[in-house]
C-alpha cells in the first residue's frame, strides 16, 4: 500500500458523542440509510468548525438560486479539476442523476471542456470552473456569457459554489480520504 492511499486524518468512528451524532445526521439527507460520509466524520474532528460549515453547504445544495442541474455541473467540474474523485463520485451517484445529468454528461465533467455532451450554456459553466480553478477569477471574455444567462446573485452563487467545493476538495485530497464503497470513480 502506498503512502498516498493511507488516510492522513482518520475520520471519527462510531460510537459518536451525542452532539456529534446529531450534527452528522444533519449533514446527511433525511431518512438516508447511508452511514455518515467519511468527509463529514473527518470534519467532525473539529466540532466548532464542523457546525459552522454546515449552513453554507446546506444552503448551496438545498436553498440556492441556481437551477439544480447547473449547480451540479459546477460541483462535478470543480471536483474533477481538483482531482477530488471522492466528492465527484458521491455527486455522480446521488445528486447528478436526480437533476437530469446523463451518465455521459457526468463523465464529461472530467474531460474536455468542449465535449459534445454540453450545450452552449453548459460549456459556459465548465469554462467558469476552469477559469476560477486556473486563475481565481473570471475573464472579461467569459463575463458577458455569464451575464447573458445569470443574474448577479446567481453569478455570486456560482463563484461561491466553486470555492466551496474547491475547499472540500482540498480537505479530501490533503486528508487522503478513502472512497465511499458505493461512490463512482472517475471514468477511464
Amino acid at each position: 500500500m502506498s503512502t498516498e492511499s493511507i488516510p492522513r486524518i482518520t475520520p471519527l468512528s462510531p460510537p459518536y458523542a451525542p452532539d456529534i451524532e446529531a450534527q452528522l445526521r444533519k449533514w446527511m439527507p433525511p431518512g438516508t440509510a447511508i452511514e455518515p460520509l467519511a468527509l463529514f466524520r473527518t470534519l467532525a474532528l473539529h466540532d466548532d468548525l464542523f457546525s459552522r460549515m454546515r449552513p453554507l453547504g446546506a444552503g448551496i445544495l438545498g436553498h440556492g438560486r441556481l437551477p439544480p442541474r447547473d449547480r451540479e455541473i459546477v460541483i462535478l467540474r470543480t471536483c474533477a479539476r481538483a482531482n477530488a474523485e471522492y466528492e465527484w463520485g458521491i455527486h455522480a451517484v446521488l445528486q447528478a442523476p436526480e437533476v437530469g445529468l446523463t451518465p455521459g454528461q457526468i463523465d464529461a465533467t472530467v474531460g474536455n471542456p468542449d465535449h459534445p455532451a454540453w450545450s452552449p450554456n453548459d460549456t459556459t459553466l465548465i469554462r467558469l470552473v476552469d477559469e476560477i480553478h486556473d486563475t481565481a477569477t473570471i475573464s472579461d471574455t467569459l463575463w458577458p456569457d455569464l451575464t447573458s444567462h445569470y443574474r448577479d446573485d446567481q453569478i455570486l452563487e456560482l463563484i461561491t459554489t466553486t470555492g466551496w467545493y474547491r475547499l472540500l476538495s482540498t480537505v479530501i485530497n490533503t486528508a487522503r480520504l478513502d472512497h465511499e464503497t458505493w461512490a463512482r470513480r472517475f471514468p477511464a
